[in-house]
C-alpha cells in the first residue's frame, strides 16, 4: 500500500480543541452541540477556522487553520470560541475543557447522528459509550516524509511529559480515581488506540496499514488513533496524547512545547544523528506513570533506565530548547510551560477546588467554567479560598 504524505510547511502548527457544552447552572452536561453547530457554521464559512460536532452531542470542536506560528493558530482557536459563544451564551450553555466532566454518567449522553459515531459503538459496546473524554490534538508539520516515523519514535519519550502538563481528569462518573489523567487510560481501550508500535520508518508504516486493512481493522490512516501518529492527509506528525486543556494559555503552552520538538529532532535528523528512542516497554511504563502521578511522576529518560521526575526532565528539556522556541517564535507560549510546573496542572487545581468544597464536585465544574472564561488560578489560591 503506498499512502502519499502531503506537503506542509516545516514545523507550521494546527489545533483542534474539545469543548464541554454544559448548562450555566447546574454544570450537567447539555447535548445542544447541533443545534449551536447548526447556528454557527453557516457564519464562519471561510474563515481560518472551523466548528464541528464530535462523537457525543454535548461536544463542540474547534479547530484552527495552519499557523506558521503558534500565537497564529491560538488566535484561531479564540476566534472560533468567540463565535460559539454567539450561540451558547443566549441558551444559557457555558463551555469548559478537561479530560473528563467530573459527575457526569455515560448513559445519560447521547451520541452524534453520524454513520461513522454509530458504527464505532456498534463495534467497541461499553468501551465505546464510555468514551466521555476531550482531548487536545496537535498538528506540527513535516517537510520531508523520511523523518515521520523517527520523529514519531522520538517523541514518544516526550509523551509522558506532554500528558503531565496536560493532565485534567481526576475525576469519572462522580468518583476521584486517584489518576491524574484517567482519560488516558480509558482512551487506550478502542482498537488502534494507545501507543504507537516502533515502526522505523515509512515503508514499515504504510505495511502497517495495508495489515490493517486488508484485515478489515480500519478503513485508512485516518483510523489510526495512536497517542502520536502520523497525518498523511496533512503532512504532519500529530500529538493526541493530551487531555482537553483546561484555558487557552495552557494550550498555546504545550502546542509551543510539541512543535519546538518536531523541530529539535528535525534538525537532528538534517545533521545526520540517529534519534534516540525508548525500549516499547519503558514507553509503556512512563505513560501508566505519568496518567497515575501527573507532574508529580517519576519517569524513565534513557535506555539504561534511569529515572527522573518528569518536572525536572521538563525543565532540563525546556532550557535545551529554549532558542528554538525563540527561533520559532513561540517563546512567549514557550515559557507558560514554567508557569504550569510552578501552579500545577489542571488535575490539581480540581483536586484543590474538590477538597476546599468537602467534595462537591459541581464547585469542581463551575471551577472548570470559570477558568475556560479567565485562565488559570494558582493552586495555593484555591487551597485558600
Amino acid at each position: 500500500m503506498t499512502v502519499p504524505f502531503a506537503t506542509s510547511p516545516r514545523s507550521s502548527v494546527g489545533l483542534e480543541w474539545e469543548l464541554m457544552l454544559a448548562d450555566r447552572a447546574t454544570g450537567d452536561l447539555a447535548p445542544r452541540g447541533p443545534e449551536v453547530i447548526e447556528e454557527v457554521a453557516p457564519r464562519v464559512a471561510g474563515e481560518r477556522f472551523s466548528v464541528t460536532g464530535e462523537l457525543l452531542t454535548n461536544t463542540v470542536e474547534v479547530t484552527s487553520g495552519v499557523g506558521e506560528t503558534v500565537a497564529t493558530a491560538v488566535d484561531d482557536i479564540a476566534d472560533a470560541i468567540a463565535a460559539v459563544r454567539e450561540a451558547t451564551d443566549p441558551r444559557g450553555l457555558e463551555l469548559l475543557c478537561a479530560g473528563s466532566h467530573p459527575f457526569a454518567q455515560w448513559y445519560d449522553q447521547q451520541v452524534t447522528d453520524k454513520t461513522r459515531y454509530h458504527k464505532l459503538i456498534e463495534r467497541t459496546q461499553w468501551w465505546g459509550r464510555n468514551m466521555m473524554i476531550w482531548g487536545v490534538h496537535v498538528h506540527i508539520g513535516v517537510d520531508d516524509v523520511r523523518k515521520v516515523m523517527p520523529i514519531v519514535g522520538a517523541l514518544s519519550a516526550y509523551l509522558p511529559h506532554l500528558q503531565a502538563l496536560s493532565a485534567s481528569s481526576p475525576f469519572w462518573a462522580g468518583e476521584r480515581t486517584g489518576y491524574a489523567s484517567n482519560r488516558s487510560l480509558v482512551f487506550q481501550q478502542l482498537p488502534t488506540a494507545g501507543l504507537p508500535w516502533p515502526l522505523e520508518d515509512w515503508p514499515a508504516f504504510e505495511s502497517y496499514l495495508e495489515d490493517m486493512v486488508r484485515t478489515g481493522v480500519m478503513a485508512d490512516a485516518s483510523e489510526v488513533r495512536w497517542d502520536v501518529r502520523p497525518a498523511p492527509r496533512w503532512g504532519t506528525v500529530e500529538v493526541r496524547a493530551c487531555d482537553g486543556m483546561s484555558t487557552l494559555p495552557e494550550l498555546a503552552a504545550v502546542a509551543a512545547l510539541a512543535q519546538v520538538l518536531v523541530e529539535w529532532f528535525s534538525r537532528r535528523l538534517d545533521s545526520g544523528e540517529t534519534l534516540p528512542q525508548l525500549q516499547p516497554w519503558f514507553v509503556r511504563e512512563n505513560k501508566w506513570r505519568a496518567a497515575r502521578y501527573g507532574l508529580e511522576a517519576e519517569v524513565i529518560v534513557d535506555r539504561d533506565g534511569r529515572s527522573e521526575p518528569v518536572a525536572d526532565h521538563l525543565r532540563e528539556t525546556i532550557e535545551a530548547v529554549g532558542g528554538i522556541a525563540e527561533e520559532l517564535r513561540c517563546a512567549p507560549e514557550f515559557a507558560e510551560l514554567d508557569t504550569i510546573l510552578a501552579q500545577g496542572a489542571s488535575y490539581a487545581r480540581q483536586i484543590a477546588v474538590a477538597d476546599a468544597a468537602g467534595g462537591d464536585l459541581r464547585a469542581v465544574v463551575q471551577h472548570l467554567i470559570r477558568e475556560f472564561r479567565a485562565g488559570p488560578v494558582r493552586r495555593e489560591q484555591l487551597l485558600r479560598a
